[in-house]
């Protein structure tokens, strides 16, 4: 139903590589912000923030990132700009504590580059970081090697060998962009915040430069398990300004206290940013007294009655107005599975029945309704082998067109031992 609406339809699944397009952060990078804003994800959603959680090892090691990309992006090919170039320079480089003047592979070539260009932009942040002693520079690259280990899977430096989501395109035409995680294994999971984050600011930019201030075509995202994707950064600020742009964010968490634990106190400022709140249901003590906070109180009457004895009988009757919570902690948290309650910026909430999708017009096309509408991504994915400049290959020709047996024999022998990447008779095996 997407294609036959016009949608391109993309893919990146980190829960299986082999059913997933390829997605290259360093394919998005254009400027000097760009490797910063790189780097900054990158800290900020992966492990091994340093010894006794001094935040110097990691300020070291964002010199080190932004240095050794900076070099990647401006002097090497674009086959080589992503993470398996940045992993292969990491295991190139060792420090001496006994020699300070030794120099590494890596130093070499930053040396010649100074030699060069002076004021190149990655010379420049190398050299601060060379500012550290052998036995620190040790430190460093250790911590360094630890929170990029993840990239010396050999899935994961194929899948981020180059690009095919062209996230920057997805605000000019009618796109479905699918960000696959998992909801048990968070090792992967870095991967979409990054995503998310170049997403938003390659659009908004985009916007403002290409578009006059606003996208062509509006970009929705339905982010699910929000809480389990990582931090994105500045997400309390760009979820204040990218409506403007004509991009929307629906954010869906299992408890409030979730978006606390990752964003701490902006996570008020993101809720404040949002101009719908659902409330399926649920039992978090902390979502239930913010939603009963939120529905607001209603004017009650009350009466008292009293009465005295003693010589006399006397009786009292008292009235009042009192204000009384419209639902109650507990009323909220033991509410109708079938109702919801929905607040809508400007309107006073309400209780609402849950839509039944099976009524939905479009129901009939998920595969809830019948299983051969399920969606089948590997039919998009490309499979071709891109080679870097260092690697061999071999080439065969094959012209077996007079002989159609013998060419269909020939192709099934040279399918089992690899994997042809061209379609037609002849391609790179």
């Amino acid at each position: 139903m997407l294609v036959a609406a016009g949608y391109d339809v993309r893919a990146f699944n980190t829960i299986n590589f082999q059913k997933s397009m390829h997605y290259n952060p360093f394919a998005y990078i254009h400027s000097e912000k760009d490797i910063l804003k790189l780097v900054t994800v990158l800290i900020s959603n992966t492990k091994g923030e340093g010894k006794g959680g001094d935040d110097f090892w990691v300020k070291a090691e964002t010199l080190l990132y932004i240095a050794l990309i900076g070099y990647i992006h401006y002097e090497l090919p674009p086959e080589e700009q992503n993470f398996a170039t940045l992993i292969d320079m990491l295991n190139k480089m060792d420090a001496r504590e006994d020699d300070e003047d030794y120099q590494n592979e890596v130093d070499l070539k930053f040396a010649d580059l100074g030699k060069r260009k002076p004021g190149h932009f990655a010379v420049r942040q190398y050299a601060k970081y060379k500012m550290a002693a052998g036995k620190t520079a040790k430190s460093i690259l250790v911590s360094c090697g630890a929170r990029l280990a993840v990239f010396d899977i050999e899935e994961l430096r194929e899948i981020t060998a180059y690009d095919e989501l062209h996230l920057d395109t997805i605000g000019e035409k009618r796109t479905a962009l699918f960000l696959i995680m998992s909801d048990t294994d968070a090792s992967f999971n870095f991967l979409i915040s990054m995503a998310y984050s170049q997403m938003f600011n390659l659009l908004c930019e985009m916007a403002d430069d290409v578009h006059g201030g606003r996208l062509p075509v509006h970009v929705r995202c339905l982010i699910d398990e929000f809480a389990n994707i990582g931090q994105i950064p500045n997400f309390e600020k760009l979820i204040a300004t990218i409506r403007s742009r004509e991009i929307s964010a629906c954010i869906v968490l299992q408890a409030q206290s979730q978006l606390k634990a990752i964003y701490k106190d902006n996570a008020d400022t993101i809720v404040g940013n949002c101009d719908t709140l659902l409330f399926l249901g649920g039992k978090e003590k902390t979502t239930l007294k913010e939603m009963e906070e939120l529905l607001g109180k209603e004017t009650i009457d009350t009466f008292n009655t009293g009465e005295s004895r003693g010589r006399e009988t006397s009786h009292s009757l008292n009235y009042q107005k009192l204000g009384k919570s419209l639902m109650s902690v507990d009323e909220i948290a033991v509410m109708d599975g079938g109702k919801c309650i929905l607040q809508v910026r400007g309107v006073r909430p309400f209780l609402s029945d849950k839509y039944d999708i099976t009524s939905h017009p479009n129901y009939k096309y998920l595969s809830d309704s019948d299983p051969k509408n399920a969606f089948h991504i590997e039919k998009y994915l490309s499979r071709q082998l891109r080679l870097r400049l260092e690697e061999e290959s071999q080439v065969w020709e094959i012209d077996v067109s007079d002989n159609p047996d013998e060419e269909e024999a020939l192709l099934e022998e040279l399918t089992d031992e690899t994997q042809l990447t061209a379609a037609g008779y002849g391609g790179l095996l």
